[in-house]
């Protein structure tokens, strides 16, 4: 019998590379997309596919083992089992989308597998636990993406919004609900798939530039780290300007992560004030992030684009 647990998809709405170079950063948990361990009865494509994708998994866990660079303690004969009875990971969460399916994948491996000094998902964790947490799962998730933070796994397991002060100080935080005001928060779907890797290896890269790193620290950071303390104390105006100041910092030195054909759009949305797009997660495709002071104009001028609506202020 499989544990009935379901792993959610996170949101990153601020902090998307920023937090590589110890920007602030805030990650929500997204539960209209999730996924689960299930045994398949009779086997599709799907289920045979994800199946060998646990699999590939499962080799890379046992080549950490052998040269003792297991961050935790898992239980991979286990895992061998159950996937030799055909476990597999039923998710609706897209990947390639900037919302975490890896994540929930490292996250229900870590929960199911982990036996020895597992930390707990259910009672209030210290700062000092949930960095070992992220380390931990920065470690396993780092299989798919060459390098990661650690931190979709992270949101992932816990289910609950974190906020990143700095590399070492990161903590639960409360998120002001959702009332019924005309400004929103939205994901646009691209209906493209992103490719992590190379963009990631492209802004590490760049960081090595002296001017893009000062770009970085003053602009970037400064219109990230405000975005993110206007949107913890409820403050819609001071929100939509700084979020304003981001997305021209983004379209101006990360537009290799901006789709090609999301450009126009992305400008459109500044140059008109009806919208303003940042990026969810890495980019070059999957969800792009919006936010918009009055959301029936912002879908009158999107109206040729799918929006789902994550928070309205």
């Amino acid at each position: 019998m499989i544990k009935e647990s379901l792993y959610y998809g996170k949101i990153l709405l601020f902090g998307e590379y920023g937090i590589i170079q110890d920007s602030m950063g805030l990650s929500i948990p997204y539960n209209d997309y999730n996924g689960k361990f299930l045994y398949a009865n009779e086997k599709s494509p799907e289920t045979k596919k994800s199946n060998k994708q646990l699999s590939l998994f499962l080799d890379h866990l046992f080549e950490m083992q052998t040269i003792d660079s297991l961050p935790c303690h898992l239980n991979l004969l286990k895992f061998k089992e159950d996937i030799n009875n055909g476990i597999h990971f039923d998710s609706s969460i897209p990947q390639g989308f900037g919302i975490g399916s890896s994540g929930a994948i490292v996250a229900a491996v870590y929960d199911r597998y982990c036996e020895q000094n597992k930390i707990s998902s259910s009672k209030e964790l210290s700062n000092h636990k949930i960095l070992e947490l992220k380390k931990v799962f920065g470690l396993l998730e780092a299989y798919y993406h060459g390098t990661s933070s650690g931190l979709d796994p992270l949101i992932c397991y816990l289910n609950l919004p974190i906020l990143i002060k700095s590399k070492t100080e990161l903590g639960t935080v409360g998120i002001p609900s959702s009332n019924k005001g005309k400004g929103a928060v939205f994901l646009l779907n691209t209906g493209e798939v992103g490719n992590t890797q190379p963009l990631v290896q492209h802004f590490l890269e760049r960081c090595k530039e002296d001017g893009f790193r000062k770009m970085l620290k003053e602009k970037f950071k400064k219109y990230n780290d405000a975005s993110i303390n206007a949107f913890l104390n409820n403050e819609g105006k001071s929100l939509l300007k700084n979020v304003k100041s981001l997305s021209k910092v983004l379209l101006e030195h990360f537009q290799p992560m901006i789709p090609k054909l999301y450009r126009k759009l992305w400008k459109d949305g500044i140059d008109s004030n009806a919208y303003y797009l940042k990026l969810c997660g890495s980019g070059g495709g999957g969800f792009i992030l919006g936010f918009t002071e009055d959301l029936d104009t912002a879908k009158k001028k999107l109206s040729d684009y799918q929006l789902d609506v994550i928070h309205r202020f």
